[in-house]
């Protein structure tokens, strides 16, 4: 049987699809349907289906937008059919672009469908006898290792992995990162960022050499991490003969070399077997994390930087930290104040910088704990975010007292309202504000002070709700009362993009074609030719 997926953000569309013919008997079992192309997405990463049937305009991710993504990304070479109530020759001419295999208009004719479902059929018979293309098939193959990175995989998806990977008993995950990279700013055009993580990416390949599998791209999936994902094994180093740190170095200084700028190492604890590189991968992605709270390093290890259960414990100020932490749970904020000037004077008494990591630490995971103890569901790693973004930030000294102060009473707040559960009245709040000051400068952070709410958990319950960032819904807002002006008055471009809170018009102009495929002035003339 082919897997088939609809999506729609009609579901008497759905519905209508899937009654309209008799699927099974065509050969087709339609295994999901979804409202739109971003949901979609997500589910293509992880199966593969053999048709898609998706409407050109929906919420969030457009038909268009989705079939552009899985060419680029290759996530998907499944057949791809748009289905739309207008026609418009531009879209048709995209979607042939992107390899569509079907422009048709709704409502959907049934031999007209039955036709499309025959020809999908027969084109993957054919298909069962060529070979596979090497770039499609590494583009699986990534797929299956990032699942093994991110513990995702089963014994079929292990074993296409261990194809290409040796099986070590000494295994590191290292995430590689320009260092440039974690700076990041909202408005910031991420294509300098997305064209360095491929040429880190491409020279980590070359450095491998016959091991190039060992590399791979975006593991994380995070719109704002540009990471690379390195599989090292203890071979690796021994083939040349040198130990795992003397690897390390030669690794970043030739990624360096390569790239232009300074990367950045994160590496990972080592753990025995491919099938335990998520544990490798946590500890990594937690360097991350936490190098705000160390000196400026090009490359971090874990083994370097872990609390160990040994004799570091007597030279934890194990009382004067649970005094701190007990009064961040509580939101005591007088308390907090009173427990960080203590801490300071018995860290002070006892000096040494690796004292004072060592504490440092402690208290990052004790704070990460009393997240995870509101809810057992919680995003660690977006706590350690949270942490990190909030803390001991550039230009901060590690350690600054009346930072630590500022960030506690913050955090402090976002505990209470992860436990109080404010997320109704605070995302109504935020809806309101999108649909009435689209226009304004809208941030978390002003929309959090402005509602009392802190600003890093209004942006987690948001993200929760609508599946994207506070960001792109505002951008993507913002776009629609911009082709409603387009539509609907003789506006100048530029009055629009002021209209409708893009300070910047090339700006806005960008993200115009990044959502409708055109600029704006050319979709006002092909929208007003079809009236």
């Amino acid at each position: 049987m082919l897997k088939a997926i609809i999506v729609d953000d009609e579901p008497h569309i759905v519905q209508g699809l899937k009654a309209l013919i008799d699927w099974k008997s065509e050969g087709y079992n339609i295994v999901a349907s979804f409202s739109n192309g971003k949901e979609a997405l997500e589910y293509l990463k992880n199966n593969k289906v053999d048709l898609i049937m998706a409407d050109i305009k929906m919420p969030v991710m457009t038909g268009l937008d989705l079939l552009k993504e899985i060419r680029d990304s290759k996530v998907s070479d499944a057949a791809f059919v748009i289905s739309s109530g207008f026609a418009d020759f531009s879209y048709a001419q995209t979607a042939i672009k992107y390899d569509c295999k079907r422009y048709i208009l709704k409502p959907v004719d049934a031999e007209a469908l039955l036709e499309i479902l025959r020809e999908v059929k027969e084109e993957n018979h054919a298909e069962d006898k060529i070979p596979v293309s090497k770039e499609m098939e590494d583009a699986y193959f990534e797929r299956n290792l990032i699942g093994v990175i991110k513990g995702k995989y089963d014994d079929v998806i292990l074993e296409r992995v261990l194809d290409k990977i040796r099986n070590d008993d000494e295994i590191r995950y290292i995430e590689i990162q320009a260092e440039d990279n974690n700076q990041i700013d909202e408005e910031d055009d991420d294509s300098e960022k997305l064209a360095m993580q491929r040429k880190i990416y491409e020279a980590a390949k070359v450095f491998l050499g016959e091991n190039e599998y060992n590399a791979v791209l975006d593991p994380s999936g995070h719109d704002k991490i540009f990471d690379v994902g390195f599989i090292f094994t203890r071979d690796l180093a021994g083939k040349m003969g040198i130990s795992e740190e003397a690897y390390f170095e030669k690794l970043h200084d030739y990624l360096s070399d390569y790239a232009g700028v300074n990367v950045i190492l994160f590496v990972g604890k080592k753990v025995k077997g491919l099938k335990n590189t998520s544990k490798s991968y946590g500890t990594a992605c937690r360097l991350r994390y936490l190098k705000g709270f160390r000196e400026k390093q090009s490359i971090y290890n874990y083994d370097d930087n872990d609390i160990k259960d040994n004799n570091d414990r007597v030279f934890i100020l194990k009382d004067s930290i649970d005094n701190f932490i007990r009064s961040v749970e509580d939101n005591n904020k007088d308390r907090i104040l009173e427990t960080i000037e203590k801490l300071f004077e018995d860290m002070k008494e006892s000096g040494t910088g690796s004292f004072i990591d060592i504490n440092i630490n402690y208290i990052v995971f004790q704070l990460i704990n009393l997240a995870a103890k509101q809810d057992d569901d919680i995003n660690q790693e977006e706590i350690l975010r949270i942490i990190s973004e909030k803390t001991f930030e550039n230009g901060v000294l590690r350690g600054s007292k009346e930072h630590l102060k500022q960030f506690a009473l913050e955090y402090a707040d976002y505990l209470s309202q992860l436990r109080k559960n404010v997320s109704k009245g605070a995302l109504s709040d935020v809806e309101r504000e999108i649909k009435y000051n689209y226009m304004s400068n809208l941030t978390l952070k002003g929309l959090g002070d402005k509602y009392y709410i802190n600003s890093a958990y209004l942006g987690q319950i948001f993200h929760k709700k609508y599946g994207c960032s506070f960001k792109d819904y505002l951008n993507n807002y913002r776009l629609d009362k911009a082709v409603e002006l387009l539509l609907n008055t003789d506006m100048k471009i530029y009055e629009i993009a002021s209209s409708v809170g893009y300070r910047d018009v090339d700006y806005f102009v960008n993200k115009f074609i990044a959502l409708k495929g055109c600029t704006p002035a050319k979709f006002r003339k092909q929208e007003k030719g079809n009236i």
